[in-house]
């Protein structure tokens, strides 16, 4: 075979060789620009938070709290395998509520939310640490900032009965206000019963029934 004829045959194959190395990515990169943005942002989710399973995991259907129009939440059952352990169930329950938004018009909080911890006290008061995402990315607005919280609030409230009230913290500080106009500095009642009996059993009066948010946060 002449020389210059396999010096054409090993560039041909040199050619071909890299045309098939640089297909690999191309291909991918094609393939998620045809995913649908919820996907995508999913996907991204499920990286930074993997899903949490706990030896009791039980599958029901949950009731999520996401938008219903641009001013309301609504309940959506939804199957979700939940944790008998109430922290745990409730950071399942928060997980979902952040990932799987049935579409953007139905999502509350922000997708690069993170829940960077999650624990109760001994008086039943439940804990929530986010990321910067939920302040930084939440449109500033008194009605997107009462969907984000309340979405939060019903979720647990319709899951997770053994807790009485929750704190929420951004990047594990008290703030002011959720992106402006929500006050985060007190607690949001959860179980209004539970709350009203201890007071009772304290203090063997009557309590009358507590506001939908208690004022002071320490």
């Amino acid at each position: 075979m002449p020389r210059a004829l396999k010096i054409v045959l090993v560039a041909l194959a040199v050619a071909v060789l890299i045309g098939a190395i640089s297909l690999g990515p191309l291909r991918r990169r094609i393939h998620r620009l045809a995913l649908p943005r919820a996907t995508e942002e999913q996907a991204r989710h499920a990286v930074l938070a993997p899903p949490i399973s706990t030896p009791t995991d039980k599958t029901v259907a949950a009731k999520i709290f996401w938008a219903a129009g641009s001013d309301s939440i609504a309940p959506m059952d939804y199957s979700l395998a939940l944790s008998d352990d109430p922290i745990e169930r409730s950071r399942q329950l928060i997980l979902a509520l952040i990932a799987d938004a049935p579409s953007d018009e139905q999502r509350t909080l922000p997708i690069d939310t993170a829940l960077s911890s999650f624990y109760v006290l001994p008086d039943g008061t439940a804990i929530a640490d986010f990321s910067d995402a939920l302040s930084s990315e939440t449109p500033s607005g008194i009605l997107s900032e009462e969907m984000a919280v309340n979405s939060i609030v019903r979720t647990l409230q319709a899951n997770v009965p053994s807790l009485r009230r929750l704190k929420i913290l951004i990047h594990g500080q008290e703030v002011d206000t959720l992106a402006g106009n929500v006050d985060l500095t007190g607690f949001f009642d959860l179980n209004p019963a539970a709350i009203s009996m201890a007071a009772t059993q304290a203090t063997g009066v009557t309590a009358p029934a507590p506001l939908a948010k208690t004022s002071g946060g320490r």
